[in-house]
């Protein structure tokens, strides 16, 4: 089905049980101990998505930030402070199902969200107590006259980490499959590497559900000035890692320039493709080092990531996408030498279509950076349809936390890429020509040799290309690609290359955005 585009974070023991059995009764409108649940109501998806529908008919009404000096006080420090008490995780003791901790407000997540349990179509929220978090004396937590909850996560066995996190505007994250963070997801993106001004919709409502097979299902209510969106999301761990499908019904108040469905969200300040001395003394910093593509027409992509000298956003056009991702390709430790935050480790994000995305293309914003603290990557899918106020969009997708995006079945893809001064090695670099060294490996390539016509096909926007090769690496089951550039005349030119072997291309298609 195409998308429809038209006008228009429980008491263990004792409250495990209780939970089981309240559906339906309304006198019980508390649990015994610091956690209390608010009353019975009704509780559907289609009813979520009517009450979006409402909503979207009307402007936002503003929300005024509540103990706003008080929750300033609890910076990145004073949040680390705080814990939620074990023993009040909720389902810590119920048979197969997944357990569910809390975050609190602070200084960077002041709105409070809502968050419900869901019980045979009853839902009752969690009500906020400062009960539920163990602080240091004196913490600003306990001043808080309005406190609430900024998200939640979902624990792993044993509770000693979490494997999946909502937090923050419509941000989540996963850390499958390696037990470590990097790479986020957002429900939408607005505007982002657009001329207009950005705009982050925030998820104000949760309701969470078992889903009787290990998963949890959460359904969340996101709204923004511009949208009001209904969504699900079916969370799994798999052999592979964590799987989540994602359903969203979107209804728009107003014009939007730049729609980003499915967006995902990453950091990349430096690798083995940047040019220049490097700015810290490891090898490498970044959480991705790629954006991947599956074209419609079954074409296989890979874009390298750029720290860029200024905002860029490049688009790919498509017409129903088999998927997309930022991927962390390079798992070599070596590459990385942090043994402390472990970037070998970072998930790749992967996005299936569920449904006929139609037309449209992959965005791909990328900002300047001067540190590994601040996501500087988005990428996201933008439909053809323009947006306007009264719209709707209704879209499903499968996004995958795994260490590696699909690799093609028979073909190649890229492993690194390198860039140097351009000639010969020996001789005197040629003065403004880079040499671009591109490793390939895959099914495709195995058994072929110098003799067995396999060919380079390299373009470029501008400049001149010459000093191209192909040829297998002695001692190693990969394929080196190279190349200079020159003569570009001081502007940026995009690149692409791929192995050829009479007439069919053995390898996914490298695409390189080269600034001056």
């Amino acid at each position: 089905m195409p998308f429809t585009l038209s006008r228009r974070n429980v008491l263990a023991g004792a409250l495990s049980g209780t939970i089981a059995h309240w559906a339906g009764s309304a006198a019980a409108a508390a649990a015994p101990g610091p956690l209390s649940l608010g009353p019975p109501r009704p509780f559907g998806f289609d009813g979520l998505k009517r009450q979006a529908q409402a909503l979207a008919r009307t402007p936002q009404a503003p929300r005024p930030v509540l103990d706003a000096d008080i929750l300033d006080a609890i910076d990145y420090d004073a949040y680390g402070q705080i814990a939620y008490r074990p023993e009040l995780t909720l389902w810590n003791s119920a048979p197969g199902a997944q357990p569910v901790r809390l975050f609190p407000l602070g200084r960077y997540f002041k709105e409070p969200v809502a968050i419900h349990l869901l019980e045979r179509g009853q839902a009752r929220q969690v009500l906020y107590s400062p009960d539920l978090f163990e602080t240091p004396a004196g913490h600003p937590l306990r001043r808080l006259k309005q406190g609430g909850f900024a998200g939640f996560r979902l624990m792993s066995p044993g509770g000693r980490s979490d494997w999946l996190a909502f937090l923050g505007a419509s941000y989540f994250r996963s850390s499958d499959p390696f037990d470590q963070y990097g790479a986020s997801a957002r429900g939408l993106a607005i505007n982002s590497g657009g001329p207009a001004a950005e705009e982050f919709p925030r998820f104000s409502a949760f309701w969470l559900e078992q889903d009787g097979h290990g998963g949890l299902t959460v359904y969340a209510l996101m709204e923004s000035p511009s949208v009001v969106g209904a969504f699900s999301f079916g969370n799994r761990r798999g052999p592979a890692g964590a799987v989540q499908r994602i359903e969203t019904a979107l209804y728009f108040r107003r014009p939007v320039e730049t729609l980003g469905l499915a967006p995902l969200t990453s950091m990349f300040w430096y690798g083995a493709n940047s040019n220049g001395p490097r700015p810290d003394w490891r090898p490498q910093v970044h959480d991705s080092d790629g954006l991947a593509i599956w074209t419609g027409a079954d074409e296989r992509i890979w874009r390298p990531l750029n720290d860029p000298p200024r905002a860029t956003r490049n688009s790919f056009l498509d017409h129903r996408p088999k998927g997309f991702g930022l991927a962390q390709r390079d798992r070599s430790f070596e590459d990385y030498q942090d043994d402390s935050v472990f970037y070998e480790k970072r998930p790749t994000l992967w996005v299936e279509p569920l449904t006929d995305w139609g037309a449209g293309a992959v965005g791909l914003v990328e900002l300047p950076t001067v540190g590994e603290t601040d996501d500087n990557v988005v990428a996201f899918w933008t439909p053809a349809q323009k947006i306007q106020a009264g719209s709707t969009l209704d879209a499903a997708y499968n996004l995958h936390w795994v260490a590696e995006d699909p690799p093609a079945a028979d073909g190649a893809r890229v492993v690194s890429t390198r860039i140097g001064p351009g000639g010969r090695p020996g001789l005197a670099p040629r003065p403004g020509a880079r040499k671009f060294v591109i490793d390939l490996a895959g099914p495709a390539l195995e058994g072929l040799t110098r003799a067995s016509g396999v060919r380079a096909i390299v373009t470029a926007s501008r400049g001149h290309v010459d000093n191209v090769s192909a040829y297998p690496v002695v001692g190693t089951h990969r394929w080196r690609l190279m190349f200079d550039l020159s003569d570009v005349g001081g502007q940026t030119a995009d690149l692409r290359a791929y192995l050829d072997r009479n007439g069919q291309a053995l390898s996914e298609s490298w695409l390189y955005q080269a600034f001056p």
